[in-house]
């Protein structure tokens, strides 16, 4: 099992001479390797490092996801070095040594080309209002940009995508620089946990082992998640959301029940895994770099693409530990 952390020691890896501040392009991230680590917390860039992005995109298609892929430091990523480590027998202290970069690195591009299609630009909507009010008056609550699409769909922040494209305009027929993500982990989950102190979600194969891990935002202190044991109950997809301010929480000025129409900037995302304990469920988000960054209403929040993945793993009668 995955120790509870401590997250204090940032990862600092330097590249061929890569670090923070250095501009970053696909031919950059693809050279970056681990060269060496520091136990020092990594000063905080804005900017982000090829190093951090080469080992966060290898970490996603690992299976111990960190989240968005922004090149930052940060505790999302060191709680995917903490899952690969669990999930091959290393020791877990969440800092990568020689023995887990052997382990994950592959002969793979971390980057590649990607050619932006027509569909790619379709069902735009203009801007997502904040007010649920005005959210339920809309037919879908869909992505308002090409960047924000693609962004998604190859796990990477918006401000990373643009960073390594900055010359592109995202329109169809232009080719851009993405992350190579590969496949979606396979497999059928018998035992999920949810650990609310260190913001994880990991799910477990019948014989006991790990099948993926994933960063979460798990509750809040005013709407705390129920701790013991629960069940899947069931999986929608593309799900519209209902919102009653009696049964969950007050947004804005709204105290009337309204039903916003679905989408990936629904506020419960693209998935929602409903569990026994009444409403409450693991989904999806329309802020993905917000996740074990800010409170959620109660239930477990996963970036769309990973809640997609586990959804695919789960059925009916899923055991849900919930753990502090």
């Amino acid at each position: 099992m995955i120790k509870t952390l401590l997250i204090g020691g940032f990862i600092s890896l330097l590249a061929h001479g890569i670090g923070n501040g250095q501009e970053i392009s696909a031919q950059a991230v693809n050279d970056a390797v681990t060269a060496s680590i520091s136990d020092q917390p990594a000063e905080r860039s804005p900017q982000p490092d090829p190093a951090l992005v080469h080992l966060q995109v290898l970490l996603d298609r690992a299976g111990s996801s960190p989240g968005v892929i922004d090149g930052l430091p940060g505790e999302n990523l060191t709680k995917a070095v903490a899952g690969f480590e669990a999930m091959q027998g290393l020791p877990v202290d969440g800092k990568p040594d020689p023995e887990m970069a052997k382990r994950l690195n592959d002969d793979h591009h971390v980057i590649g080309p990607y050619v932006i299609a027509p569909d790619d630009a379709a069902d735009l909507v203009e801007n997502i209002p904040k007010d649920y009010a005005k959210q339920a008056e809309m037919q879908h609550l869909g992505y308002t940009s090409v960047a924000e699409r693609l962004s998604e769909r190859f796990h990477m922040d918006t401000n990373l995508l643009k960073a390594l494209n900055p010359e592109k305009k995202f329109i169809p027929g232009e080719t851009i620089s993405v992350a190579v993500i590969g496949a979606p982990r396979t497999g059928s989950v018998k035992r999920i946990e949810a650990r609310r102190k260190s913001g994880q979600v990991i799910a477990y194969a019948k014989d006991g082992s790990i099948l993926a891990v994933y960063p979460a935002t798990i509750g809040s202190e005013d709407n705390p998640s129920p701790i013991g044991r629960h069940k899947v109950i069931g999986v929608a997809r593309d799900p519209k959301y209902v919102y009653n301010p009696k049964l969950n929480f007050q947004q804005g000025k709204n105290k009337k029940k309204l039903e916003l129409p679905s989408g990936p900037n629904n506020p419960v995302g693209t998935v929602w895994i409903d569990l026994s304990e009444p409403t409450y469920g693991i989904h999806g988000t329309p802020q993905p770099n917000l996740i074990d960054k800010a409170g959620s209403h109660g239930c477990v929040r996963l970036t769309n693409w990973d809640v997609e993945e586990l959804a695919s793993m789960v059925k009916p009668g899923v055991k849900v530990d919930f753990r502090d």
